[in-house]
């Protein structure tokens, strides 16, 4: 029985985010836009596109693998969240450096691992409303589950009551910032990113045959 990550779950995981920012990707930009430059659907679809692109290419090595995506991903646009978003994914590739397989029971560790190599990055912290909360609440939430569908339930979860708890609280980083007191009642762009991308694997997973085809052998 397979229970993991591999090159193979990412591809297909790839393919699914990358269904569902094409499909939100006027809706990010409308948020991005009240409080940001406007762009971060346009950013995301590039940057999976450039994933989609390499994803035949990928190496067995999940960890070489993940670096190959995060190289596509920063490669596409000069965006602060493209750099942020590919910093994330390079830490996790490096946690995970040399392993054809990842068992889930990991992730909190390497989510762990990127919200701390994003955090220094972006020169931001916990708190601040930013894509950052939203990793940490699904990272804390994945604790001791390794059930691909119980994960899957976790991270919705989590994702959507980070957002209920965030959206009465003023942004403490990058342009959204300026706006100050502005921004409480709205969603952090990044951080709905993230909630979309969690939605993305869900819904693949339930409805899309080269998802059930993946259920067949996990």
């Amino acid at each position: 029985m397979h229970n993991g990550l591999t090159t193979d779950v990412l591809r297909r995981a790839i393919i699914s985010m990358a269904s569902k920012m094409e499909s939100c990707a006027d809706e990010l930009n409308a948020l991005d836009n009240q409080i940001g430059d406007g762009d971060i659907g346009i950013t995301m679809v590039t940057g999976f596109r450039a994933m989609l692109e390499v994803s035949g290419e990928l190496p067995d090595d999940v960890g070489m693998a993940l670096m190959k995506c995060a190289q596509a991903f920063t490669g596409t646009r000069a965006s602060s969240f493209a750099t942020l978003f590919a910093t994330g994914i390079m830490a996790a590739a490096k946690e995970v450096k040399s392993k054809n397989k990842v068992d889930w029971k990991h992730l909190p560790q390497i989510l762990e691992q990127s919200i701390e190599k994003m955090a220094h990055r972006g020169k931001s912290k916990l708190g601040d409303k930013t894509v950052l909360d939203e990793l940490a609440a699904i990272q804390k939430a994945l604790v001791g589950i390794e059930d691909t569908n119980a994960l899957l339930e976790a991270a919705d979860r989590a994702a959507a009551k980070a957002l209920d708890e965030f959206r009465g609280l003023p942004c403490k980083q990058g342009r959204a910032r300026i706006y100050g007191k502005k921004t409480i009642g709205i969603d952090d762009p990044g951080m709905v990113v993230v909630r979309k991308l969690v939605e993305g694997l869900k819904e693949a997973r339930g409805y899309n045959s080269y998802w059930v085809s993946l259920c067949d052998f996990i």
